[in-house]
């Protein structure tokens, strides 16, 4: 049917054999989008020459990955784009369209892109903005995390304005990247803010004495835990400063580390940082867990901690309150919009460490109400989101139709 359009989901973060966790919130969003219109997923992937070297001295760097799968019966596809590591950065966008174009053109000769859904404003958005043009199809962005660091920077801050002038709608996970964007000189109107959702089916509370049995963690002791991919701007090693004083008050304290490597490899440095300050033995690195089991951790924990230095929207903060857990956090990005009420968590100014460790001291002394927080979780799930993409890609198909054929 003419008013049904045919979705490319464009994005070079999205989970993958190789990589099961990368992009599960895009997964998340797009696949509940996927039941209601036809969705094609092409999830291109950074290459250049030589790299399986680097992949030697640094394994998991760049893993090698399918150029076709099929995850939960919808296509997904990962063509390869030239990305030269840690310089000229601003071409990524480029080679990303160029590598891509011939798969997404036998995608439109076969009718399944009548629109092009781009997520991350750069190197997808940019990408997405010249085979809009190529290819004579709307397109749209979703804004994330890193939106304010692009705007810091010339050529790519150029490249992210053009792509969002130019797309059919632009959507922000947080209205906070919002107002970055109309700071940025793009038209209130042409911004449209749907935030991330969380998936109820997964994420739910277990009993917290069985989880801890199973983990080996003293049922008695306060628990801290943070998941994501371990890189700087998570801020592991942020709350790793505090522990050592935090001991002297809660002498059981265990800190649990969930998430994969980074390609730059933080996980050694962030070893090292537990060794320097004596906290080795009260820093547990569990690794990468799929979905189905981070409820788990969540159950175990006492609270989540998360000082970002940036963040769009945070699932993790609802995937913690759906499971009765609350969260301390750092007031930057879309946190204020995710823990947008006291009962839930506690925010603090990035970067002040005295305000962290108390944060997380009041936290673990808090009497806190877990049955409010899972509802605030219900109130944010996923079901509540789709409807508004799914009506503004109706609206954006049936606007660049040409007139009779809506």
């Amino acid at each position: 049917m003419q008013n049904r359009p045919a979705l490319v989901v464009f994005s070079h973060v999205f989970p993958n054999p190789a990589q099961e966790t990368f992009g599960l919130f895009i997964r998340e969003r797009m696949f509940r989008v996927a039941a209601e219109r036809r969705v094609t997923v092409v999830s291109p992937v950074p290459w250049f020459p030589g790299q399986g070297l680097l992949r030697r001295l640094r394994p998991g760097y760049r893993p090698l990955v399918p150029y076709h799968e099929v995850q939960q019966g919808i296509d997904v596809y990962h063509p390869r784009f030239l990305s030269i590591p840690r310089f000229l950065k601003f071409t990524d966008g480029v080679f990303e369209a160029l590598f891509s174009l011939p798969l997404l053109l036998k995608l439109k000769r076969a009718g399944r892109l009548d629109i092009l859904d781009a997520h991350f404003i750069h190197p997808d958005g940019t990408a997405a903005w010249l085979l809009g043009k190529w290819l004579a199809v709307p397109y749209t962005i979703t804004l994330r995390g890193a939106l304010p660091r692009i705007a810091r920077t010339r050529l790519r801050r150029r490249l992210a304005i053009r792509a969002m002038r130019s797309a059919a709608r632009v959507f922000a996970v947080a209205d906070s990247l919002r107002q970055v964007a109309i700071r940025l000189g793009i038209k209130a109107d042409h911004v449209q803010v749907v935030s991330n959702g969380i998936n109820l089916d997964l994420f739910q509370p277990e009993n917290k004495q069985q989880c801890r049995q199973e983990l080996d963690i003293d049922p008695d002791a306060k628990v801290l835990l943070t998941v994501g991919t371990l890189t700087e701007n998570k801020g592991f090693h942020r709350v790793m400063e505090q522990l050592p004083a935090l001991l002297e008050r809660f002498p059981g304290l265990v800190y649990l580390i969930v998430g994969g490597e980074h390609p730059n490899g933080d996980e050694q440095r962030l070893r090292r940082i537990a060794g320097e300050l004596g906290v080795a033995d009260r820093v547990r690195f569990m690794g990468v867990h799929p979905p189905e089991r981070l409820r788990f951790f969540y159950s175990a924990a006492d609270l989540y901690v998360m000082p970002s230095r940036t963040e769009g929207w945070a699932n993790v903060f609802l995937e913690a309150a759906a499971c009765g857990l609350p969260a301390v956090a750092t007031r930057v990005g879309g946190n204020a919009e995710v823990i947008s009420k006291p009962q839930v968590g506690t925010l603090v100014p990035f970067g002040e460490g005295e305000a962290l460790r108390k944060a997380i001291a009041e936290g673990l002394e808090r009497q806190w109400e877990h049955d409010v927080i899972m509802a605030y979780a219900r109130d944010n799930a996923w079901e509540k989101r789709i409807g508004q993409l799914v009506q503004a890609f109706d609206t954006i198909h049936a606007d660049s139709l040409p007139r009779g054929k809506e």
